[in-house]
C-alpha cells in the first residue's frame, strides 16, 4: 500500500522526467560532423582587368643648338647682305655639307619637289650636326652647331647658297643650303600633346608627346586644325596649334 508521502514523491518524479523529456526536446540537435567541417567554397575568381596606358615619348634631346668648343659668346648675326651679282659670289662649300654635295647638284635641296619658291618657308635640318654662323659665308664665325636632325627651321632669307633660319627657340643665323631638307618636320612646344588616332579630339590617344618632341608632318588638310604626323613608331593626328613648325593655314600634301 503506497502512503500519500510515496505518492507525492512518485509524482514529482514523473512530473521531473516528464520536464526533463520536454527540455530535452526543445534543444536543436548538433549538425552532423560532416556537414560542421566542410567549409564555405570560393567565390570564383575573376580577372583584374587593368586600363592601358597611354605611352609617353620622351624629348629627343635639348632643343636649343650647342656652342662651339672655346666659343665666346656670339655677337648678333650679320643681317642679310644687299643682292650681288652671281659671279662675286661664288658657290661655297663647308665642313657641314654632306660629302660629294656641290651647289650645282643639290640647287636647292631644301624645297619640296615642285613646291614655289617663297619666303618665309620651313625646312628641317638634314644631319646631326649643323654650323650656324654669324654671316653667309664659311669665313664667318661658327655661333652655334645644331645636333638634332630632323628639327625644323624656318627660311627667312635667302643670299646665294645661304640661308638665314630662325628656329623654335628664337635664334637666328646662316645655314648652307645643302645642310637643309624639304621634308617637313615639327617640334612640341610649352606642353604635352596627345597624338590622336583620329582627327578629332575624342579619338583615343595613340601617345603623349613631351616638349622637345621632333617628328615628321605627313600632311595638313585644307581648313583643318588638324596634321597627320608621326615620330618614331607612334603615327597619328595632332592639332596645329600643338607644335611648331607650320606656317599659318598651309596645306601639306601626303
Amino acid at each position: 500500500m503506497l502512503t500519500a508521502a510515496m505518492l507525492t514523491a512518485g509524482g514529482s518524479l514523473t512530473a521531473s522526467a516528464q520536464t526533463g523529456s520536454l527540455l530535452g526536446a526543445s534543444k536543436v540537435p548538433p549538425a552532423p560532423h560532416d556537414q560542421a567541417s566542410k567549409a564555405p567554397s570560393a567565390a570564383p575568381r575573376v580577372p583584374v582587368q587593368t586600363a592601358k596606358k597611354t605611352p609617353v615619348v620622351p624629348p629627343n634631346g635639348p632643343t636649343h643648338p650647342q656652342k662651339p668648343a672655346n666659343a665666346a659668346t656670339p655677337a648678333k648675326p650679320a643681317p642679310a647682305p644687299a643682292p650681288v651679282p652671281p659671279v662675286a659670289s661664288p658657290a661655297v662649300t663647308t665642313e657641314s655639307e654632306p660629302k660629294g654635295a656641290t651647289a650645282e647638284k643639290l640647287p636647292d635641296p631644301e624645297k619640296p619637289e615642285g613646291a614655289a619658291s617663297r619666303l618665309p618657308r620651313f625646312a628641317s635640318l638634314r644631319s646631326d650636326e649643323v654650323n650656324m654662323r654669324a654671316g653667309p659665308g664659311a669665313r664667318y664665325r661658327i655661333d652655334w652647331v645644331y645636333r638634332r636632325r630632323d628639327l625644323p627651321v624656318e627660311i627667312e632669307r635667302e643670299f646665294d647658297v645661304w640661308r638665314w633660319v630662325g628656329d623654335a627657340d628664337g635664334v637666328h643665323g646662316w645655314v648652307h643650303q645643302a645642310t637643309l631638307m624639304g621634308r617637313r618636320g615639327f617640334i612640341v612646344q610649352k606642353s604635352d600633346a596627345t597624338l590622336r588616332s583620329d582627327a578629332t579630339d575624342s579619338a583615343s590617344a595613340v601617345a603623349i608627346l613631351k616638349p622637345g618632341v621632333v617628328g615628321r608632318i605627313r600632311s595638313c588638310a585644307a581648313g583643318s586644325d588638324w596634321c597627320n604626323v608621326s615620330t618614331g613608331s607612334y603615327r597619328g593626328y595632332l592639332r596645329r596649334s600643338q607644335f611648331w613648325g607650320l606656317l599659318p593655314g598651309e596645306v601639306i600634301n601626303p
